[in-house]
């Protein structure tokens, strides 16, 4: 598929996701969110880890409120319920690791949309905002559900409620991303923290991305029967063969990601 909005393209065993309308700081309309859902998908038959980042200064300022009509005449309920989920599914549901490389400012639902990745790891100049009660709105794209799970309930409210901006250091203190990195050293980081997933066990990254999503819904006696059954999975892979084998030998694993 040929992209309008954004580039895929495929490093090694992974994949990297560029949206790219720079222009306008890489804002979401109708065609960019059906290119991410499909991007991520076709990622997955081809790569073992994604990437996720922006073109330009920024990684992505939320809603195109300027390229798709008047943006006071959306159909909001519909546009979040045919485009944006479709989108968010398909970033959580991912079945191999996923990055989103924060490179700039994310916003809105770019914010959000950023949430979605497994691990985010941000440029120590990005920042985050939830942005939406500024024209009148509410957090959606999946805020309301990421915000309070990542950086507890008290801070998801402040930062709801006031739509300020969250440097990518604060974010990184209160449990919101993974880390914050140096400018200079960003590209660099998230690279390396890439290659080791594409390098990894994908079977056991897939597991533990089930068990640590659904353990806010279970007692502890149903979680500790998941890891046992998910566990299970994991141990009848080559790579798990392949990782004792390694550990008596005293070498690095050579895992095959199944």
């Amino acid at each position: 598929m040929d992209y309008q909005t954004l580039t895929l393209q495929q490093v090694q065993n992974y994949s990297v996701l560029t949206l790219n309308r720079p222009d306008v700081m890489n804002a979401l309309n109708a065609q960019m969110r059906a290119e991410i859902t499909h991007a991520v998908g076709a990622a997955q038959g081809t790569s073992r880890a994604l990437v996720i980042t922006g073109a330009g200064r920024a990684f992505c300022s939320g809603q195109d409120l300027g390229g798709e009509g008047s943006a006071a005449d959306l159909d909001l309920e519909r546009t979040l319920r045919d485009e944006y989920v479709p989108m968010l599914h398909a970033i959580f549901n991912c079945r191999i690791p996923t990055i989103a490389a924060v490179n700039g400012p994310a916003a809105g639902a770019g914010a959000n949309l950023a949430l979605a990745a497994d691990v985010v790891i941000a440029t120590e100049s990005a920042y985050f905002m939830q942005a939406f009660t500024r024209i009148g709105l509410m957090p959606d794209a999946g805020g309301t559900y990421w915000l309070p799970r990542q950086m507890g309930f008290a801070k998801a409210m402040g930062a709801a409620l006031f739509g300020e901006k969250i440097s990518a250091q604060q974010a990184s203190d209160w449990g919101m991303i993974w880390e914050a990195v140096p400018d200079p050293d960003f590209d660099q980081r998230w690279r390396a923290r890439v290659e080791h997933l594409a390098n990894g066990p994908t079977v056991a990254y897939r597991q533990i991305k089930k068990a640590l999503r659904g353990t806010f819904d279970q007692t502890l006696e149903e979680q500790l029967l998941t890891e046992a059954h998910l566990q299970g999975k994991c141990g009848k892979t080559r790579d798990f063969k392949e990782g004792v084998l390694a550990f008596v030998e005293k070498r690095p694993p050579s895992y095959e990601g199944r």
